[in-house]
C-alpha cells in the first residue's frame, strides 16, 4: 500500500511540476519522423529499382546543405570500414501554418548506429536542457536558432562529449504527408484521451492517419508524464511505421514518400553517403533500443528548464559512447562537466524540483 501511495504522490508532484514549469506549445517538431525518414532512405534497398534509384537521387539533391559542422573524425572513413556512427536527428517547425523565421528544434535525437551489432540506438536530448551559449544560460533548442546546424551540432558534442558525424533537419511541413504516403500506421495507444484529430483508447488496436499520427504523438498536457510520456509514445510510433515502411514493395509508394520530403529535409548527408550506409548498415534497424536525458524541472529567470545532473550526463555519454565502440569520456568527470558548452551545474538563479521520467 505503502509504494502505490508513493506512486501515486510522484504523479501529483509531476502535474503539479508540469502545471507550474510548463507551458503548453502547439507544433512540435517529431522525433519519430525524422528517424523515419532516415531510416526509410537507409534501408530502402535496391529491390525497388532503378526509377525508385534516381527519384531518390532527384529527391536529395534538394535536401543536400553542406554545414561547416565542427566533425571529430573522419566520417568517410568511418562509412568506409563499416564502423558505428552518429545522425544527429534536429525537429522543427519552420514553414508549418505559414511560419517562415528559423525557428527551433523543438526535437533532438542522438541516433547511433551500429552495423556489426545490428543495433539504432536513440538518445532524446529534452530540448529545455540548459546549456551555456554566447556566455549565458539557454536551452538546448536554441542553438540552432542562434548559429543553424553548426551550433546545434557544437552544443551536443560538447555537452555529451560524443562526436556526431552528421545531421538532419526535419520540419513538421511534411509529417501528414508522409504517414499518409504509408498507409497509415497501427497501434495500441498508451494512454486513453481525445486531442485534435486522435481520439485513442489505452490498449485497443487502432489506425491512425497522418493528421491523428501527429496529434497522438505530440499530446503532452494530459499525459502524467509530460514530455517524457509524449517521448514514449513518439517512440512507440517509430517502430510501428518504420515495419510498415518496410513492408512498401511498389514502387509508386515509395516515390510518394520521397516526394513528402521535398523542402521538409535538410541534411549534410550526400545521396553516394545514403548509398553507401545502406549498403553497410541496412541491417542496424532490427534491433532499436533507445533512452532520454532526465533533468531535473528549473526555473532560471523566469524561464522552465530541464537541468541534468552531472551523472547523468555522464550515464547518457557513456551509452552513447559505448554504442559507438568509444571508451567511455575522460572530460566527464566528479561532480562537473568539462566540455565547452554545457552547464551541468545548477545555476545560482534557479530553483529545482525533481521529475521522475520512465
Amino acid at each position: 500500500m505503502a509504494s502505490k501511495n508513493s506512486n501515486n504522490d510522484n504523479q501529483t508532484r509531476r502535474r503539479s511540476s508540469q502545471a507550474h514549469f510548463k507551458q503548453p506549445k502547439k507544433h512540435r517538431g517529431l522525433k519519430w519522423t525524422i528517424f523515419i525518414v532516415l531510416l526509410i532512405l537507409i534501408t530502402g534497398g535496391a529491390a525497388y529499382g532503378i526509377h525508385a534509384y534516381f527519384a531518390a537521387r532527384d529527391a536529395f539533391q534538394a535536401t543536400y546543405q553542406k554545414g561547416d559542422t565542427n566533425k571529430l573524425r573522419n566520417v568517410n572513413q568511418v562509412i568506409k570500414d563499416g564502423k558505428p556512427l552518429s545522425i544527429l536527428l534536429l525537429g522543427t517547425d519552420t514553414g508549418a501554418l505559414g511560419r517562415h523565421d528559423t525557428g527551433r528544434t523543438d526535437t533532438i535525437i542522438v541516433a547511433t548506429v551500429n552495423a556489426q551489432k545490428k543495433t539504432a540506438y536513440l538518445t532524446s536530448i529534452p530540448r529545455d536542457t540548459n546549456v551555456t551559449l554566447q556566455g549565458g544560460t539557454q536551452k538546448i533548442n536554441a542553438a540552432y536558432t542562434l548559429g543553424g546546424a553548426p551550433m546545434a551540432v557544437d552544443t551536443v558534442q560538447n555537452l555529451l562529449d560524443v562526436p556526431i558525424d552528421f545531421y538532419a533537419l526535419v520540419n513538421m511541413g511534411g509529417l501528414e504527408k508522409m504517414v499518409n504516403a504509408v498507409g497509415g500506421v497501427d497501434l495500441k495507444p498508451l494512454l486513453t484521451f481525445s486531442y485534435g484529430h486522435a481520439h485513442v483508447v489505452k490498449g485497443r488496436q487502432t489506425h491512425l492517419n497522418g493528421k491523428q499520427a501527429l496529434d497522438y504523438s505530440r499530446m503532452r498536457e494530459t499525459d502524467p508524464l509530460g514530455d517524457y510520456g509524449r517521448q514514449k509514445r513518439q517512440r512507440q510510433v517509430i517502430q510501428k511505421l518504420l515495419i510498415k515502411a518496410m513492408g512498401i514493395g511498389s514502387i509508386p509508394r515509395y516515390q510518394s514518400i520521397l516526394t513528402s520530403l521535398k523542402g521538409n529535409l535538410k541534411t549534410d548527408l550526400t545521396f553516394d553517403d545514403l548509398i553507401a550506409i545502406r549498403g553497410k548498415y541496412g541491417d542496424a534497424t532490427h534491433h532499436i533500443k533507445s533512452q532520454t536525458l532526465q533533468g531535473q524541472d528549473a526555473m532560471i529567470d523566469n524561464l522552465s528548464y530541464q537541468v541534468p545532473t552531472a551523472t547523468e550526463i555522464a550515464r547518457v555519454s557513456t551509452n552513447i559512447r559505448r554504442s559507438l565502440g568509444l571508451a567511455k569520456s575522460t572530460k566527464l568527470t566528479g561532480n562537473a562537466v568539462q566540455s565547452g558548452n554545457a552547464n551541468s551545474a545548477t545555476p545560482a538563479n534557479a530553483t529545482t524540483q525533481t521529475t521522475t521520467g520512465y
